[in-house]
C-alpha cells in the first residue's frame, strides 16, 4: 500500500485529511500529517519531514503532498524527493485529491496513483457556471 505524508502551512493538512477520512473512511495506517509553523526552526522542520519520510517510506512508495509549489513545505521536502527513490511529491493538495488518493492507494501503483491524483485534483477546480450550468441552457 502506498503511504502519504501531508505537509502544509498550519493545520490545513490535518483538516484536509480529517475531511477526506470522513468521506472515504479512516485510514488506519500509512498517513501522517505535518503542520509547518513559523514558531519551529527550519532545521527542525526539515528533520521532522526527513523522519516522517523514513518512517513512511516502504516497498510500494510514498506520496508527499504539500499545499503549494514554492512554499516552505515544498521547499523543505523537495531535496528528499530528489534523493530518494519511491518518493513522489504532489503540490496543491486539495480535498478531492486526498479522497482520490485514499480511495485508490491499495490497488494502484505509485506512478499511476500520482497521475490519478493530479487528474482528479485538476478536475475539482472549475468554474461551476461554465462546467455545469452552460450545458443546461
Amino acid at each position: 500500500m502506498i503511504n502519504f505524508l501531508i505537509v502544509t502551512h498550519g493545520e490545513f493538512g490535518a483538516y484536509l485529511a480529517e475531511a477526506a477520512e470522513s468521506i472515504v473512511g479512516r485510514q488506519e495506517e500509512g498517513v501522517k500529517v505535518l503542520s509547518i509553523s513559523p514558531r519551529v526552526s527550519v532545521a527542525e522542520l526539515r528533520e521532522r519531514i526527513r523522519r516522517a519520510v523514513a518512517e513512511l517510506g516502504g516497498a510500494d512508495g510514498l506520496i508527499l503532498f504539500t499545499d503549494m509549489p514554492g512554499g516552505t513545505p515544498s521547499n523543505l521536502a523537495f531535496p528528499l524527493v530528489r534523493s530518494l527513490p519511491g518518493v513522489e511529491m504532489v503540490t496543491g493538495v486539495n480535498l478531492y485529491m486526498l479522497v482520490s488518493a485514499f480511495s485508490h492507494r491499495a490497488d494502484t501503483a505509485l506512478p499511476a496513483l500520482v497521475e490519478k491524483v493530479l487528474s482528479d485534483g485538476q478536475k475539482s477546480v472549475c468554474d461551476v457556471r461554465r462546467r455545469f450550468l452552460a450545458r443546461a441552457g
